[in-house]
């Protein structure tokens, strides 16, 4: 695509300026609100859960050092 991001922005709010059919600015809107979304309400409860589980683990110290998951994983790594 190659388009400075700075200019795309100043493209589309001097577009948006001209715009009048309020559905779609109503649709920018909605897309606006879906964007700034939280990524946790997004994901499944079982990766909510999962991450919880992850986190607790951590904060109650049952870590397992970075040599063991290298070990385990290296190949893939």
């Amino acid at each position: 695509m190659g388009v400075n991001i700075q200019n795309a922005k100043i493209e589309l709010i001097q577009w948006l300026t001209t715009v009048e059919d309020s559905s779609l600015i109503q649709k920018i809107m909605e897309l606006r609100k879906n964007e700034t979304k939280d990524w946790w309400d997004k994901i499944s409860e079982a990766e909510q859960k999962s991450i919880e589980l992850g986190i607790s683990d951590a904060e109650s110290g049952n870590l397992k050092p970075n040599s063991d998951a290298h070990d385990i994983y290296g190949k893939w790594l």
